[in-house]
C-alpha cells in the first residue's frame, strides 16, 4: 500500500497514527448535513477463497453463510470458545466460493492466525488483501444514486464492491484494487470535500456500531457489542466455535454489560479502556471508541457499561461528564433471517 499512502500525502493528508489520516479541510463544523470521502485506512480486508470456503466459515463464524449472497453483507464474529469476540466483521460473498471478511486492520493478522489452525483440513485458502483501498462516502451525491438504498446491502460495479452501512447521513464503504484507486479518487473529489479517518469512526458511533480493535479482542460476549440487535448473530444455523456459550448468555438473560453512546466533556479524547466511575467512584464500564467532536466542545464515545447503571446516573471518565445519549436501535434481538428476506433485488 506504499503507492496509496504516497497518493494521500500527495492530497494533504496527514497520518494521525499507523491507521489514521487526517486532512487540512477537516473543519470544526457541524457534519449534520456535509458530504465526505474518506479514506478507512483503519479497516482491511481478510478473503476466504476455495471448493470449502461456505462450509469453512459455517463452523467459525456468528453467521450464516448463506445469507452472504452477493446482495446482503451480514455481521459476524469469531468467538473462542468460551464465547468472547475474538474479532467482529462484516462478510462478504464476491463471488462463488470467494468471500471477503471487512475488520478492523489490527485485527487481520490475529484472526488470520487463528483460523489458520483449522484451514489446512479444508479446502480453501486465507490470505490478508493488502492490494484493496477502502473509501468511504457520506451524503448522497449522483454517484451513490445506482448504489445500495438499504444498510448491510451490496453491489459489484466492475471490480469495485460498495456496501451501504448506517448512520445519521447515507454511507457507502467502496473496496477496489489500489491501481484503480486513484482514478475514482479523482472522480469522487470532484463531488466531494475529503475528510480524515474521524469523520467515518464518528459516523460509527453515531450509528452504534463498534469496529473491535486488537486491544479488545477476547475481551467481550458478542451482545455486549449489541451484535445481535444489528442482526449479526444467527440463533437458527448450526455450531461455531462459541455458539453455546452465545446463546446461553441470550436466553437465559445473562449480559451484564452492554454498549452506549456517550457524550464526554473536554475535547481530548480519553483512551481506548479508560474506566468509567459512578458517583461512588465505582467502575462500572469502560470507553470502546472515542473521538473529539468537530465542535471543539467534547468527544462522542461508544461505551460498554454495566446495565445496572440507571441512565441517568451521574457518571465520569478522568474526572470529566460523561453523558449517556440513546442508542438508534431498539435493543432487541434482529434475527439475520429477517434481513435476509427483506433484501434489495439483485444487481442486474
Amino acid at each position: 500500500m506504499h503507492d496509496w499512502t504516497a497518493h494521500l500525502e500527495a492530497q494533504g493528508g496527514e497520518p494521525r497514527d499507523a491507521l489514521h489520516w487526517q486532512f487540512p479541510d477537516d473543519a470544526r463544523q457541524p457534519e449534520s448535513s456535509a458530504t465526505a470521502l474518506v479514506p478507512l485506512t483503519h479497516l482491511a480486508v481478510l478473503e476466504c477463497r476455495g471448493a470449502d470456503a461456505a462450509r469453512f466459515l459455517q463452523g467459525q463464524t456468528s453467521a450464516n453463510v448463506e445469507h452472504a449472497n452477493g446482495n446482503l453483507a451480514p455481521l459476524t464474529v469469531f468467538c473462542t470458545p468460551k464465547g468472547r469476540v475474538l474479532a467482529n466483521a462484516e462478510l462478504l460473498q464476491v463471488a462463488p466460493e470467494h468471500y471477503w471478511l471487512l475488520l478492523h486492520a489490527s485485527l487481520v493478522a490475529p484472526l488470520k492466525q487463528q483460523l489458520d489452525k483449522y484451514a489446512p483440513f479444508y479446502k480453501m485458502t486465507l490470505a490478508a488483501r493488502d492490494d484493496l483501498v477502502l473509501l468511504g462516502v457520506i451524503g448522497d451525491t449522483p454517484a451513490t444514486t445506482a448504489w445500495p438504498s438499504t444498510d448491510w446491502r451490496m453491489h459489484q460495479h466492475g471490480d469495485t464492491v460498495v456496501v451501504r452501512h448506517p448512520g445519521p447521513q447515507p454511507r457507502w464503504l467502496l473496496a477496489l484494487p489500489e491501481a484503480q484507486a486513484e482514478t475514482q479518487w479523482a472522480a469522487l473529489t470532484a463531488e466531494l470535500p475529503v475528510s480524515g479517518t474521524a469523520r467515518w469512526q464518528r459516523a460509527d458511533i453515531a450509528a452504534g456500531l463498534a469496529w473491535l480493535t486488537q486491544a479488545h479482542s477476547d475481551s467481550y460476549l458478542p451482545q455486549m457489542i449489541n451484535w445481535e440487535a444489528l442482526g449479526g448473530i444467527s440463533f437458527r444455523k448450526g455450531c461455531y466455535t462459541g455458539q453455546e456459550v452465545v446463546a446461553r448468555a441470550h436466553f437465559r438473560g445473562q449480559v451484564k454489560r452492554r454498549l452506549g453512546v456517550a457524550w464526554l466533556a473536554g475535547d481530548t479524547p480519553p483512551a481506548l479502556g479508560s474506566e468509567i466511575r459512578d458517583g461512588q467512584e465505582k467502575r462500572v464500564g469502560e470507553v470502546c471508541q472515542a473521538e473529539a467532536d468537530p465542535s471543539g466542545t467534547g468527544c462522542q464515545l461508544l461505551i460498554v457499561i454495566s446495565t445496572a447503571a440507571a441512565d441517568d446516573a451521574p457518571l465520569q471518565v478522568e474526572g470529566r461528564e460523561l453523558t449517556r445519549q440513546p442508542l438508534p436501535y431498539p435493543l432487541e434481538r434482529l434475527d439475520p433471517e429477517t434481513l435476509a428476506a427483506a433484501s434489495e433485488p439483485a444487481q442486474a
